[in-house]
């Protein structure tokens, strides 16, 4: 059941706070109001918006591979009704393979490729309760990105103070 939710919510809307990422070694943008664990939260006033917007991030490169980087983002929908998950990952990776996640050692499925910038490319879900849940639960997460459709390359993502920053996020 997670690899079908994982897969339907790809496309989900909302590339607003794009700018707090930048996958192309920069890091993320935005202020750091606090730091959970392995995770920071980053909030910045976008242009033409009125208040502030905040995000949990984490900056994460491939152990074997320090030009494959991810920049992990979660944040609250404008509407307040929705979190979700957005992906960087690196140019140069075969986009029809779509993002793998692993959670602990729970399959969660491939998320695909909603677009991609000068920066990188970027996959996105909103977030259910079961996703949120494993997160807040897990001990490592695992993306991966694929640079054929046989290799997959499977980069590790401490949920490290995952819970506690979800929680404090506005």
């Amino acid at each position: 059941m997670g690899v079908s939710r994982w897969v339907r919510n790809g496309a989900a809307a909302c590339l607003g706070l794009l700018a707090l990422s930048a996958a192309s070694g920069a890091g993320a943008q935005g202020m750091v109001k606090n730091t959970y664990g392995d995770w920071q939260m980053r909030c910045e006033t976008p242009a033409g918006a009125t208040a502030e917007q905040c995000a949990l991030v984490q900056n994460v490169v491939a152990e074997d591979r320090p030009n494959v980087t991810l920049v992990i983002i979660v944040l609250k929908t404008a509407d307040a009704k929705s979190r979700l998950l957005r992906v960087v990952a690196p140019l140069g990776i075969l986009l029809p393979s779509g993002l793998g996640l692993k959670i602990d050692q729970t399959d969660i499925g491939r998320a695909g490729f909603v677009r991609c910038l000068a920066t990188g490319c970027v996959a996105e879900v909103v977030m259910e309760d079961n996703l949120i849940n494993q997160m807040k639960t897990g001990q490592a997460a695992t993306f991966i990105v694929f640079q054929t459709p046989e290799e997959g390359i499977g980069i590790p993502v401490s949920l490290n103070g995952f819970a506690t920053g979800y929680d404090a996020l506005p």
